[in-house]
């Protein structure tokens, strides 16, 4: 179960993103505040967080405030992370998520060991390239990768980068990590290895890992390493044509 301590370091880093003066409550519940620049979601996006049974909402203007109000009032935060449950009560366009927020104790860390070797190179290295080109642009894009300012650690086979892994630092000393495998080459657990790699250099420096999953097999992997999920993360961008009310009345 994770500390009180490190609940409130990710819940510092989540508050600060918001970009406006805002707090998780003390107690089941979640805050709205208004934030065109929240960096929880895209621009003009509505954006939600949910950690350890409370939640903060960033929202763009006033009038997806008095939106939001009616599911925040309506459902507990775990469901406002909940696509399905947030588009029931309320006008929603677009969805960006849901993903799951893990984080890493030090001493929970389940290291790789007895493994190939994992090289570590510049984020600029010729076959990070690559690999983001082979992967796709939707996968690449979803990794992270090209974002790393870590140095990225990779396997290699006869000159070729079959995974790698690094991670961009964060606010309030947070480790982002990324990782790519390949495809063709997934399933082996070749993530595992490098992801390993990147966490413990993000250790050394006094960082705290986090790791953001969408699908299954990544969350396999954080909870390989040790990584405990804490809560969840999702942006919509809401149609503000709609009042308040009728967005009630369509949910009923």
């Amino acid at each position: 179960m994770i500390s009180e301590l490190l609940l409130d370091w990710v819940r510092e880093l989540w508050t600060e993103l918001a970009a406006e003066t805002v707090e998780f409550p003390a107690t089941e519940g979640a805050n709205v505040v208004v934030s065109p620049g929240s960096r929880l979601c895209p621009p003009l996006w509505t954006g939600l967080v949910a950690l350890g049974g409370a939640a903060v909402v960033t929202v763009p203007t006033m009038r997806a405030a008095a939106l939001m109000a009616g599911a925040v009032g309506t459902l507990a935060p775990e469901e406002l992370v909940n696509a399905d449950r947030l588009c029931a009560v309320l006008p929603v366009l677009d969805v960006l998520g849901p993903a799951s927020l893990c984080y890493l104790d030090r001493a929970d860390f389940l290291p790789v060991r007895g493994v190939a070797a994992v090289e570590e190179v510049g984020y600029d290295h010729d076959g990070l390239s690559a690999l983001l080109a082979g992967a796709g642009e939707q996968d690449a894009e979803e990794s992270g990768l090209a974002d790393i300012t870590s140095p990225a650690f990779v396997l290699s086979e006869r000159g070729d980068v079959l995974a790698a892994a690094g991670y961009q630092t964060w606010p309030r000393s947070v480790a982002h990590l990324s990782v790519l495998v390949a495809p063709g080459r997934r399933g082996r657990g070749l993530a595992r290895v490098v992801a390993a790699a990147a966490v413990a250099h993000a250790f050394e420096d006094g960082l705290l890992p986090q790791w953001r999953a969408r699908v299954c097999a990544s969350r396999r992997v954080a909870v390989a390493l040790g990584f405990q999920e804490v809560g969840g993360q999702l942006s919509v961008r809401l149609d503000e044509t709609v009042s308040p009310v009728l967005a009630g009345e369509t949910a009923v």
